[in-house]
């Protein structure tokens, strides 16, 4: 019996949505590449040299020992792909050593498209169409960071710092996935204009292992309607390296920051503007226009490709994606606002991202 075209897309759309990561060595945990905290959004990423916040954590754990509040708390909610996609972030930051300017961190990224409707049972063994067998579920990225960052020597120049990755993936009931990783930072304030960054992130290679449930209800319906059926397997995130520079001045009220950054992996595409089939690099620039340390407005570039002319293959032309944010400052709350779009889809800045960041003062000690 041929299956409803409406029940077979349901079928298609899960396997494509939800597996279409699997057979990939290079891609492996996009949303990880996403980034977190509006700040930096509005920047296009470009802050593994200047970041001295609770997202150093994500950006460049040697970030967190310029912070200055002794504990801090990080949070941000994003809508991607048009509100299909969920991606919330939060962080915590504790001083462990004043001296040493050693802090840890933790943070918890969620990426999640949920209400998914499982339609394996929609046809019962007669062949009748029941809606009440639909069931929902969600498919989730969860990864766990525990970050440290302290500075090296007494001229408050070098810092170092990383971070481990605990990464775990679900699809329903159908699917589950433990990942494991790591980063390593460094920061180089070479005076009081440039800083040098560096990022090498997934070191040790970040793999995931996958392992599946399916009945044998379920992998004949798969069958059936022509998608293939997932296997356990094991995928791998390829070790890359983000460099960055930062020149940063102040004029009486007015504070202007630049950071160009330079991500270096094996991910070669040959739509990037510096790559090969094998290699690429893929800058991006920030800047930061701040007033009285109060307001903030910021201009990201990035996404910079060499696409296909649509009236000519033969030839390939420029393209890149701009992000733009505000934030303000209020004491120890800051708030901040980017208006991004991380597919870059249809060209249109559509994506919403919002973040706050709290910072607690220490207690007074008692006379």
């Amino acid at each position: 019996m041929i299956q409803p075209l409406k029940y077979k897309f349901l079928i298609l759309l899960l396997v494509l949505v939800s597996f279409q990561s699997m057979a990939q060595v290079k891609f492996v945990n996009e949303f990880l590449n996403i980034g977190v905290g509006a700040r930096s959004h509005g920047m296009f990423g470009s802050v593994i040299a200047s970041t001295t916040d609770g997202t150093s954590g994500y950006w460049n754990p040697a970030g967190l020992a310029d912070m200055t509040a002794p504990f801090s708390v990080n949070a941000m909610h994003a809508n991607w792909f048009g509100g299909l996609s969920n991606y919330d972030y939060m962080s915590i930051t504790k001083r462990l050593n004043a001296d040493k300017r050693a802090y840890g961190s933790l943070s918890v990224i969620r990426m999640g498209v949920d209400n998914i409707p499982n339609t394996f049972n929609l046809v019962g063994p007669d062949g009748n169409i029941n809606y009440d067998r639909i069931e929902l579920f969600s498919a989730t990225d969860y990864a766990f960071l525990l970050s440290y960052g302290r500075g090296i020597g007494t001229l408050n120049k070098l810092s170092l710092g990383g971070t481990i990755k605990v990464i775990h993936r679900s699809i329903g009931k159908f699917g589950k996935a433990w990942g494991f990783g790591a980063d390593f930072g460094m920061k180089y304030r070479l005076n009081n204009k440039f800083t040098l960054g560096l990022n090498a992130k997934d070191i040790t290679t970040t793999f995931n292992t996958w392992a599946f449930n399916f009945t044998e209800e379920e992998k004949t319906v798969l069958s059936g309607t022509g998608n293939d059926i997932p296997i356990s397997s094991t995928e791998t995130s390829l070790p890359r390296l983000v460099a960055g520079i930062a020149y940063q001045v102040q004029k009486k009220n007015i504070s202007i920051l630049t950071e160009l950054d330079l991500n270096i992996s094996t991910n070669g595409t040959k739509s990037g503007v510096l790559s090969s089939d094998k290699f690429s690099i893929d800058p991006s620039l920030g800047i930061e226009a701040g007033y009285a340390g109060k307001a903030f407005l910021r201009l990201g570039i990035g996404n910079i490709q060499r696409v296909l002319n649509p009236e000519n293959a033969d030839r390939r032309e420029f393209d890149f994606q701009p992000n733009v944010g505000v934030g303000i400052s209020l004491g120890r709350l800051k708030i901040d606002y980017a208006l991004a779009n991380v597919g870059n889809v249809a060209g249109a800045l559509a994506s919403h991202i919002f973040s706050l960041s709290l910072d607690f003062n220490e207690k007074a000690r008692a006379q």
